[in-house]
């Protein structure tokens, strides 16, 4: 099971529209600096109707989820940020736990006057969602988790004790010092052990998202976000007692080549209402592996 879980996780330029390369999003979209919690988001907003938060993770940026926006824009008004040190947010120095991030995500909802909303999130922005979720119930009517654990719920314990995921402590001045103008080297790590074929991640992806982590201190706010880690799961241990099992309906969905169906094994910790669902001939990177079925599996439960 430990090896199971730890391949789960290990979680400017825009191109031609692809299968597996950037998609731009649509002209109908606009984007923001929004202010919030002491820093500013970008944000990609479009559409009408029902709200959706998209919330991306490590290894890319909001971009990744263009192609599943092009799909919801059509009945949803889609809310698509930059997480905290991220992309082209604001890169502050502090407050990378995701207990706090998720103000930001609040923050923003308020900005935009959307009081509840559906949650899509992968990787990092799975555990944003979670603090979300957990925080603010009342305001997250349904979430699809994709593809990585929560800090300190389920088998999280074991799952960072593999070596795989050295990357959660390579972290400090003398690792950004490594990196710096490597950034494409250290991130086709990610993309190359955690595909189900490398070849899955196309040459136009791994330049842009090179780009973006190569901003100024993007690389160090990467880091924060596992520097966190520790904390987070403190965090999740206190809202899981406080708050007690989400009861929104949520769609666990794993990636076949990645945790599969032990994704909903592992939100049966923390949610009652949960219904499991698997992308398949993909790795962790599911909307650069396959987007069509992500799409689908995602627009079904949705539409329920």
């Amino acid at each position: 099971m430990l090896r199971y879980f730890a391949t789960a996780l290990v979680a400017v330029l825009l191109s031609t529209p692809g299968v597996a390369a950037i998609t731009p999003f649509p002209a109908s979209f606009h984007t923001q600096m929004v202010p919030t919690n002491g820093t500013n988001l970008y944000v990609r907003v479009g559409g009408k109707g029902p709200a959706v938060v998209l919330l991306h993770g490590f290894g890319d940026t909001g971009d990744m989820w263009a192609p599943l926006a092009i799909a919801l824009v059509k009945d949803h008004t889609v809310i698509v940020p930059d997480l905290r040190g991220m992309g082209m947010s604001d890169h502050p120095d502090t407050g990378y736990t995701k207990k706090n991030q998720a103000v930001d995500i609040a923050g923003v909802m308020d900005a935009l006057n959307v009081p509840k909303a559906d949650l899509v999130t992968h990787d990092i922005g799975n555990m944003v969602g979670y603090a979300l979720a957990a925080q603010y119930p009342a305001r997250v009517t349904r979430w699809v988790i994709i593809d990585a654990p929560l800090p300190g719920i389920g088998h999280w314990d074991d799952i960072i004790r593999s070596p795989m995921l050295w990357h959660f402590n390579f972290r400090g001045p003398d690792e950004e010092r490594l990196v710096q103008g490597r950034e494409r080297i250290y991130l086709d790590r990610f993309y190359n052990e955690l595909s189900a074929d490398p070849k899955g991640i196309d040459e136009d992806t791994r330049q842009h998202y090179a780009a973006l982590y190569a901003r100024p201190h993007a690389i160090h706010d990467a880091f924060e976000q596992f520097g966190a880690f520790t904390q987070d799961a403190v965090d999740n241990k206190a809202l899981l007692a406080k708050g007690g099992k989400l009861t929104m309906p949520v769609f666990a969905v794993g990636a076949e080549k990645s945790f599969g169906k032990g994704m909903a094994d592992e939100l049966r910790f923390t949610a009652s209402n949960v219904t499991g669902g698997i992308v398949p001939n993909s790795g962790h990177w599911i909307m650069e592996e396959n987007p069509q079925a992500t799409i689908k599996l995602v627009t079904d439960f949705l539409a329920q």
